[in-house]
């Protein structure tokens, strides 16, 4: 049995391509199937079963559009009500691909109808199981319970240390682990780790599910540990119930200056992707920049009106396509548009150029007394530590509580930076002074800026 792990670092999740040689299992795949679809075709495998740990609430899946592109049987939880044929599955249940034998285990928690599958090689009886666990068991800890309802978020936690519990019994500490969150994804919880692999012997030694003293324990330090999620993952679950369609990455439509001109007037969203040092020396007013990175599908999905149109602003057509590329597994279908190449292009007569500074926290040292600092991390980061008299409002906030910000010029900060550039756009787009504090938090702490 060999496994393939296709990454989706911009997410934080992982699809895999489990194959005897000749046929492969795809589990989780997400929306861009090319990605999937090389694989296969590189290692010269034919794909027979897809299967979901569960319907996800973080992106939008792949292995609808990919069964039916390849032929494979496309496997889910019988108790999901979708809108598409599909086999269904449930708690027990064995499949079969090629020398591959799959075991269906429930382990509900992260959702009510979440899955894990344990796979083992008939070919290979020597070998260790390798376990497919999704939402449930991650690496370091396990998957959010707070995703399908807020109210029965104590109930799911008390479900996922049951359902952790259970998954492991009677296999080996050898036994491979194989999770789809818990790689910066927002449906991680607890103190999840990175890293390219782990076992459950391993994980026995320090998954929170196992080192806690108790599942009281275990459900208090977790619930506590929650921390707000992207909006958009309310769409998400929706659309993979109803089976989502095939993906259009071609260039979207090119929009020249004048274009550009009348969709910033309307209030639309013109997303700049430039690298945030350059944003904040030379932009086009009335654009929010939001660099391309890691992090940049995350964030727009979070702050966008859902389904509003956007066009985007890039170096080059590459940018733009691995923008799209980021856009299109959150469910944001097609960009509105695309303007690409120099800024003097790409403004027109009289159009309106901004520019804010950067600093870093020593320059805060000598700031004035009437000075307003906005902090735009997370609740939970601020209760951690702070700088006094600084004002508050969460990024994900922001948008609707800009009448809360003091007048005057605002220095605004986050914990590296890349936050804090998004917000003190958007706070340029509403016509406001901002300075960027383009530095890392643990600075504000070394200049006793910050109380901790």
């Amino acid at each position: 049995m060999h496994v393939e792990i296709i990454r989706t670092d911009e997410l934080g999740d992982r699809t895999y391509v489990v194959h005897d040689g000749t046929v492969a299992v795809v589990v989780d795949p997400q929306r861009d199937i090319d990605r999937v679809e090389r694989v296969l075709g590189d290692l010269g495998l034919a794909a027979e079963l897809v299967l979901e740990t569960h319907i996800h609430n973080d992106y939008v899946t792949g292995g609808h559009h990919l069964s039916r592109r390849t032929g494979a049987k496309y496997a889910l939880n019988t108790a999901d009500p979708v809108a598409f044929d599909r086999v269904p599955v449930r708690d027990g249940d064995m499949l079969e691909a090629g020398s591959l034998r799959i075991w269906v285990r429930a382990t509900p928690g992260h959702t009510d109808t979440h899955l894990a599958y344990v796979v083992t090689d008939s070919a290979a009886p020597w070998e260790p199981p390798a376990v497919f666990t999704g939402g449930s068991l991650l690496y370091g800890s396990v998957g959010r319970t707070d995703l399908v309802d807020p109210v029965r978020t104590e109930e799911l936690t008390r479900a996922q240390y049951r359902s952790v519990h259970r998954l492991v019994e009677g296999l080996p500490d050898a036994a491979q682990i194989y999770p789809t969150h818990g790689f910066g994804s927002f449906c991680s919880s607890g103190s999840t780790r990175g890293g390219d692999a782990s076992t459950l012997g391993i994980e026995r030694g320090s998954n929170d599910a196992f080192t806690a003293p108790d599942e009281q324990t275990f459900v208090a330090d977790l619930v506590a540990a929650l921390t707000p999620h992207p909006a958009y993952y309310a769409h998400m679950a929706p659309r993979n119930l109803r089976g989502p369609e095939a993906v259009d990455l071609s260039a979207p439509e090119t929009v020249e200056a004048e274009k550009l001109h009348k969709r910033i007037d309307a209030g639309e969203w013109v997303v700049d992707l430039r690298d945030r040092v350059l944003y904040a020396a030379d932009h086009v007013a009335g654009t929010v920049g939001i660099a391309l990175g890691t992090q940049f599908a995350t964030y727009l999905g979070w702050l966008i009106p859902w389904e509003a149109p956007i066009t985007l602003i890039g170096d080059s057509p590459a940018q733009v396509a691995a923008a799209q590329r980021q856009m299109i597994r959150i469910g944001i279908d097609r960009p509105a548009g695309a303007a690409t190449g120099d800024l003097d292009a790409l403004t027109a007569p009289g159009q309106e150029r901004r520019t804010y500074p950067r600093v870093d926290f020593a320059a805060l040292c000598h700031a004035g007394p009437d000075t307003v600092v906005l902090d735009v991390r997370r609740d939970d980061e601020r209760a951690a530590g702070h700088i006094a008299h600084s004002v508050h409002i969460p990024l994900h906030h922001l948008l609707s509580r800009l009448d809360e910000v003091p007048k005057g010029t605002v220095w605004v900060h986050c914990a590296s930076g890349f936050r804090a550039s998004i917000a003190a756009s958007l706070l340029d787009r509403a016509g406001r002074d901002a300075t960027l504090i383009d530095d890392e938090y643990g600075r504000a702490i070394a200049l006793r800026l910050a109380a901790n």
